[in-house]
């Protein structure tokens, strides 16, 4: 800085303006708060909600099909459950018919006397183990693929719903607040509030409608999904099912050509050997 002339005149540089300084914390503090009031809201109206003196934005048709399929996903846990125990099941069975057929074999080449007994055994507990090893893998292939629609098809729905029924919730919650603000008095110091009660509620009413025009889509795909999924795998499992216990091999390998199914070579540890194409 320099005197010239009874003035002072300082040096040029940067001017930085208060109000466009980037505060990391003054930020932070903010979206703590803009969360905390958006968690007391949301918290407010669930429990109002269930002491019953709030108001529910309720889609009729929308939270039916939501609760249908919540109530498939339990029933196709469960088949999915009892298609591992049978599987579990069988091939312990396979395991035990594949053993005892070379135990057969075995006194088949030493007992002279009952060679031909023997023998007509040990082919028949291996063919029943070879039918077997079919079957598990027709079971296993069904298993694959309704554990897949289960656990990750409708589970990504299930994820969507959740998310949906937030977005109702906070859209209830801000709607209340502006419903407050008008039955209340309109002047000066009141306007201010409820123009930005608006604006939020707005805000939450699109992303409201957005997720449930969301869950619909979703609903619409998975139902048709669930339907092809479903008809192959029951198609599947039936047809192979009854070509073991009657005993017709030749059906049995054609019904997993038909589904494109190879099986691994036994002797895995795995009760598995299923190998999709």
């Amino acid at each position: 800085m320099s005197d010239t002339g009874g003035r002072t005149q300082q040096k040029s540089g940067p001017v930085v303006l208060a109000d466009e300084v980037k505060n990391p914390a003054m930020e932070k503090l903010e979206l703590v708060r803009k969360w905390s009031l958006n968690t007391y809201k949301c918290t407010r109206q669930i429990i109002s909600e269930k002491l019953g003196r709030g108001s529910r934005t309720v889609d009729l048709e929308l939270e039916a099909q939501i609760d249908i399929l919540r109530d498939n996903k339990k029933k196709y846990e469960n088949i999915l459950k009892l298609a591992q125990t049978l599987s579990t099941q069988l091939f312990q069975m396979v395991h035990t018919q594949r053993q005892l057929g070379d135990a057969f074999a075995d006194l088949s080449l030493k007992s002279l006397e009952l060679h031909e007994e023997f023998g007509y055994n040990a082919d028949t507990q291996k063919l029943l183990a070879k039918n077997g090893e079919t079957l598990l893998g027709a079971i296993n292939f069904f298993i694959a693929s309704v554990n897949t629609l289960v656990n990750k098809t409708i589970e990504d729905t299930l994820l969507t719903v959740k998310q949906y029924e937030s977005a109702r919730i906070e859209y209830d919650a801000y709607r209340t607040d502006l419903e407050e603000l008008n039955l209340g008095p309109r002047d000066a110091n009141t306007l201010p509030k409820i123009e930005q009660s608006q604006q939020l509620f707005q805000v939450h009413k699109e992303k409201y409608d957005k997720m449930r025009n969301d869950v619909s889509i979703k609903l619409k795909f998975l139902e048709e999904n669930k339907v092809k999924v479903l008809h192959n795998q029951l198609v599947l499992f039936h047809n192979a099912i009854a070509a073991y216990f009657a005993g017709n091999q030749k059906q049995l390998e054609q019904t997993l050509k038909q589904f494109h199914i190879k099986l691994k070579t036994p002797g895995a540890d795995a009760p598995s050997w299923l190998e999709e194409q």
